[in-house]
Order: structure tokens, then C-alpha cells, then sequence
């Protein structure tokens, strides 16, 4: 090691130097590691799978599975030197997407290391190598040395796998977290979604661009803005802290059970969350309809609102958030004992979820505000079923627009998949009744505005469509987004036609009183307003 040292610093030139496994990194200066033009890469494999291949050539190595035989720990602790220490940021490649993604993979990993890759690195003749397989290679290699490059599983190979791994079902639950660790890094791997069953992005995309870190595969168009896709609102939500159940976690590990029932069924309530200035805004209100909610849904073991309230603090203070910012806060029923949609199988109690993100309003997250959103009249009608919320929200996608207006059964309007909606019209205020629509606390709260200021507001008659698009001003109402003004409903301008003409050459929209007047009053509102965010620690 200390020659292979030596020889970096005097010549220069790249060393690569391999490793069979990495607990045999014993008595080593781990200085050796941190030479400047040294870069280092990490090959990891699947537990899962390493325990499978121990079991069925068991004839050779006699060696008892264990985390330290595994030597994932030992792999983490030098991934964590080298990142610490080294100048170069150490490489991690996972065996499973290498082999399922040979080209993209060593066409990424030669750019990282600045050497040209070559179309004869996915191939190579078949036979021993003597110079580099090693003492136990005549045990462990026969498949690679009848092999001549790069291939996918064969299915009589796949049949015999993963035959009789639950008797290492507990090793398995001890090493998986240092793979984790390693995975979540490896090239091919989106680290704002490590565990998911699509993680491998289309490398035929742009492999230059894939090797610098960048995943632009698209944009997405959302409330009106659009953004690429990957990318976040703010850059600092990449690195969060969610709560999940009893306990803090980061983003890439912020997950519940397969057999949690949001999981088994969509069986869960939420609200929405806003922070301004230390303050969490109505969360009396909030906190009051989830319990609410909570009871009409039956659930069991469901925490308490001293629980709740300081979870939620913990979860803003974990993450530095005192402002512009937008918290999910869901509760589940609670993983199941088994796979069921039978809630007697809910014997562990609820999960509750606290979900924090810096959200600007009016970022590409959110909504334009300053412009407004168009609208599209969705197919499905509005009633208690989530689904019918998701499926409009993609009708909208297609169309363009920022969301998709919802009629109720009979035919008069609701809402928006997201948002409930008001018209405006001769300086009166309407929105529709909150029988066939949430009855939202934003919408609660820009009644009680018009109220305090004098503006007439009804909220009990029903509305047609065809009103809306007659309507002198249109504008949404929602936690996330607060007032939101729409300006196309189905293609029609949303105001006096004489302003249409002059719209499409600007920016911004037209002047809409009404909504000026109570977005200022809601500003302010929210500015004075709260329950301050260290009150949440007191019961």
C-alpha cells in the first residue's frame, strides 16, 4: 500500500487499486487514502442478494453469514473517510444497475473519472484471468468466466433464487441499512427517491448531462408554472427531516410499512399547513378538522393534540423553518396486521405523518399568483372519492391548465381538484355551497374578510358554470397557494372582454379590485396571526 502510495504522488498517474472485500482493509494507514489524484470507487451489492449467493455455494464457503462477513460496515466506514478527507467525492456503483445498465453506467463512471469509455469495456473473452481473479476464483467464478460481458438474468437462473432467505431474515434487517447508506449515492439512483421501483432514470437521455449530477428527463407544468422535471421549488428541500410515525427522519428514509393502511387502501385524513413568521397560521383549525376527520373515519389509538402539536415543532425546528413554508400533516390508520381493508387489523394505532417543505407562494410549486391560472372543466363529477380528484388533476395536465374545475352531481360548480373557487361579480361574492365541497378554512376565512370588510359574500346558492364564465373576477382559495386569481375557464376570458386583447400582450393580469382588497387583508392577516411555533411545546 505504502509503495502504491508512493507511486501517485510520483508519477502522477491514476492507481486503481482492488480489493476483494472490503473487512480485509485491516492495519492500513488510512492516510494512504486521501492522496489528491487518488479516486475512489465503491462497488456495492444487494445484502439480499450476497446472502443468496453464500447459501447456494454453502459446498465451498464455509464461513457463518454475519454482518461483519458481509463487511457492509466496514465499506461504510471507508466510503466515510474518503468522502471526509479525500478531494474527490468517492464513487458508488450498484452491481444490480450496472448489469442491467452496463453501457450507461461505465459511460458515466469513465466521465467521472476522466477517461474515455470504450465500447470494448461491455465484453471480454471468455476464460480464467489469472492476473486478476484471485485464490478463490476456481470456487466463485465459473458463470463469470463462461461469461463474455454484460447480460440479464436468465429466467431458470432468477427461478432458483431467493429460495430460503428467511432464515437470514435477521442479518438481512441488520445490514440493510449500510446499503442503504451506500445505495442511495450509487450512479443511476435519484437520491429524492432512493427506494423507489422506477430509480433508475433513462440514461439514453443525456449521458453528458447525467454525469454531472443533472436528471432533466422533462418539465413538468403544475398551477401554471413549470419546472424541470427533478427539480425542487427550493434547493434546501433535498435535505429534510419528516416525521414519521414517533421519530424524525431524512427525506430518503421518510417512509411508512407496506402494510400501513394509506398504503393498503388510502386510508388516511390530512391538512394543510402554512408557517409565516414564526407562526403557524390557523392551526387550531386545522388541528380541530383532523380530530374531527379522524373520528368520522373511526380511527383507533389516534395521538394526542399534545402529541400532534409537538411533533410539528420538533419537525420545524429539526429543519430551521420559521417561514414560507407548507407542511402536509397526514394520519393514517395505522399499519394492519395483515394485508386487509378490514380496520379490525389495525392493532398498532395510527401514523402520523408531519411533512415540512419550503414553499414560497407563488414559486413553481405552488401557484402564479401575480398572473392567474386557467382552469379546465373537468369530465368527473365531485364527490367524496379521492380518486375523482386525481383523475381531473390529469385532465387538467393534458389540457395545460392549472386545475381542472369540478361540477357536483347536478351539475353546478364545486370546486377545483385543490382548491375551493369564488366569483366575483358587481363587487358581490359568491361560492358554492360546502355540501358537494371542502368546507376550507382559507374559503371560512375570505368570508369572514368580506364580512369584516363590508363586501357582500354568499355562500349558500348554487352556482352554474355558465355564471363563472360570465363572472367579472374568479379566484381560488387554498392553505398552500392562498388567493389565487384565474383569468380562462374553458378557453373564455375571465373579466370584461375589452381586457382580453390587451392580457395576452402582458405579463400580469388586469386590475381585479375585489381580489386586491381581500389579498391584502389576507396578507395581513397571516402576518398577525399564529400560534407561534415554541408554544407548540406546551401543553
Amino acid at each position: 500500500m505504502a509503495d502504491l502510495h508512493a507511486s501517485v504522488n510520483s508519477s502522477g498517474k491514476p492507481v486503481v487499486m482492488a480489493k476483494q472485500i472490503a473487512k480485509q482493509f485491516v492495519e492500513i494507514d488510512k492516510a494512504h487514502l486521501h492522496a489528491d489524484n487518488a479516486r475512489h470507487v465503491f462497488l456495492i451489492r444487494n445484502p439480499i442478494d450476497m446472502l443468496d449467493g453464500w447459501q447456494r455455494r454453502s459446498e465451498v464457503h464455509q464461513e457463518i453469514p454475519c454482518l461483519d462477513a458481509l463487511s457492509l460496515p466496514q465499506l461504510v466506514d471507508i466510503f466515510s473517510e474518503v468522502r471526509s478527507k479525500g478531494k474527490h467525492e468517492p464513487i458508488v456503483i450498484d452491481a444490480e444497475i450496472l448489469q442491467n445498465h452496463p453501457k450507461e453506467v461505465l459511460t458515466i463512471l469513465c466521465s467521472k473519472l476522466g477517461i474515455p469509455f470504450e465500447e470494448s469495456m461491455l465484453r471480454w473473452e471468455a476464460g480464467p484471468k489469472p492476473s486478476m481473479d484471485g485464490l478463490w476464483a476456481s470456487h466463485w467464478y465459473a458463470s463469470a468466466h463462461k461469461s463474455t460481458g454484460f447480460y440479464e438474468e436468465r429466467s431458470n437462473a432468477a427461478v432458483n433464487r431467493y429460495q430460503n432467505l428467511v432464515q437470514d431474515i435477521d442479518l438481512i434487517r441488520e445490514a440493510m441499512p449500510f446499503y442503504d447508506i451506500l445505495r442511495r449515492r450509487a450512479v443511476g439512483v435519484n437520491s429524492l427517491n432512493p427506494g423507489s421501483s422506477s430509480t433508475v432514470p433513462d440514461f439514453s437521455k443525456d449521458l453528458a448531462a447525467l454525469s454531472e449530477g443533472a436528471e432533466n428527463d422533462g418539465v413538468i407544468i403544475d398551477h401554471g408554472l413549470k419546472m424541470s422535471k427533478f427539480q425542487l421549488g427550493d434547493p434546501r428541500n433535498e435535505h429534510l427531516f419528516a416525521w414519521i410515525g414517533d421519530r424524525l427522519l431524512p427525506r430518503e428514509q421518510a417512509k411508512v410499512s407496506a402494510f400501513d393502511s394509506a398504503v393498503q387502501g388510502g386510508d388516511a385524513v390530512w391538512e394543510g399547513l402554512r408557517i409565516y413568521d414564526n407562526k403557524v397560521f390557523k392551526l387550531e383549525e386545522h388541528l380541530h378538522r383532523l380530530f374531527e376527520s379522524a373520528k368520522a373515519m373511526a380511527f383507533a389509538n389516534v395521538p394526542s393534540l399534545a402529541y400532534i402539536r409537538r411533533a410539528i415543532g420538533l419537525t420545524l425546528k429539526a429543519n430551521n423553518m420559521s417561514h414560507n413554508t407548507h407542511i402536509r400533516l397526514s394520519l393514517t390508520r395505522g399499519p394492519k396486521l395483515t394485508s386487509s381493508m378490514n380496520p379490525a387489523f389495525n392493532v398498532f394505532g395510527c401514523t402520523l405523518i408531519v411533512l415540512p417543505e419550503f414553499k414560497t407562494v407563488g414559486d413553481m410549486t405552488t401557484y402564479d399568483n401575480k398572473r392567474g391560472i386557467r382552469l379546465v372543466t373537468a369530465c368527473n363529477r365531485r364527490n367524496s372519492a379521492q380518486v375523482v380528484i386525481v383523475l381531473p388533476k390529469i385532465q387538467a395536465n393534458v389540457a395545460g391548465a392549472a386545475d381542472a374545475l369540478m361540477l357536483d352531481l347536478e351539475g353546478f360548480v364545486s370546486e377545483t381538484n385543490a382548491t375551493n373557487v369564488f366569483l366575483v361579480k358587481d363587487g358581490v361574492v359568491y361560492t358554492p355551497p360546502a355540501d358537494s365541497c371542502l368546507p376550507g378554512i382559507t374559503r371560512r376565512t375570505v368570508i369572514l374578510l368580506c364580512q369584516k370588510l363590508g363586501i357582500p359574500v354568499y355562500d349558500s346558492r348554487r352556482l352554474s358554470l355558465t355564471e363563472f364564465y360570465a363572472g367579472d373576477e374568479v379566484f381560488t382559495s387554498g392553505t398552500m397557494g392562498e388567493l389565487t386569481p384565474v383569468y380562462e375557464i374553458d378557453g373564455r376570458f375571465i373579466g370584461p372582454p375589452v381586457e382580453y386583447s390587451a392580457f395576452s400582450a402582458c405579463s400580469s393580469i388586469p386590475p381585479r379590485p375585489v381580489l386586491a382588497t381581500l389579498s391584502e387583508a389576507y396578507a395581513a392577516l397571516t402576518a398577525t396571526e399564529g400560534i407561534p411555533i415554541d408554544s407548540l411545546f406546551s401543553s
